[in-house]
């Protein structure tokens, strides 16, 4: 897991879209990875489309956005589609950004305990550091948090 200040791991991953997405490939500007527990649920449409609606300023901040859940590269392009969503989601059923991040923890639904992703995000600076991450996120105001934490030029 990266600690803030230290630089994140090279990742790669497949996106709705078939094509490979490398982490490393986007220095030189912010990035913001998100993790989600799953595709076209209430919480993870929200935070899409706040993420999407929030797309443009983002960009005027050189930050580019990923989405991250252990769905399959179909169901995030169906989801992707469905929201219109300007980034990509990188599809992580071997929870390799997954465990990397140390976003999987024991979670309980309706009294029942399983493992799966704890909602979180976090900010990748120009130089491919750890800056801030959000951990236990809860969705209303987030995508304006983290988008308040990029300096702007």
């Amino acid at each position: 897991m990266p600690e803030l200040g230290k630089k994140v791991p090279k990742l790669q991953g497949v996106t709705g879209d078939g094509s490979t997405l490398k982490l490393d490939s986007l220095k030189g500007q912010w990035v913001v990875v998100y993790f989600y527990p799953k595709d076209s649920t209430p919480g993870c449409t929200n935070e899409a489309k706040d993420f999407r609606d929030l797309y443009p300023k983002f960009k005027k901040r050189h930050a580019e956005i990923i989405g991250v859940s252990r769905d399959s590269v179909k169901s995030h392009a169906n989801f992707a589609s469905k929201q219109e969503l300007p980034f990509p989601l990188v599809s992580d059923p071997e929870e390799t950004w997954c465990g990397a991040f140390d976003v999987i923890h024991e979670k309980v639904l309706y009294g029942k305990r399983h493992m799966g992703v704890v909602r979180s995000t976090f900010l990748i600076d120009p130089d491919g550091k750890l800056a801030a991450e959000w951990r236990g996120v809860k969705v209303p105001g987030h995508a304006q948090a983290v988008l308040d934490a990029i300096p702007t030029r």
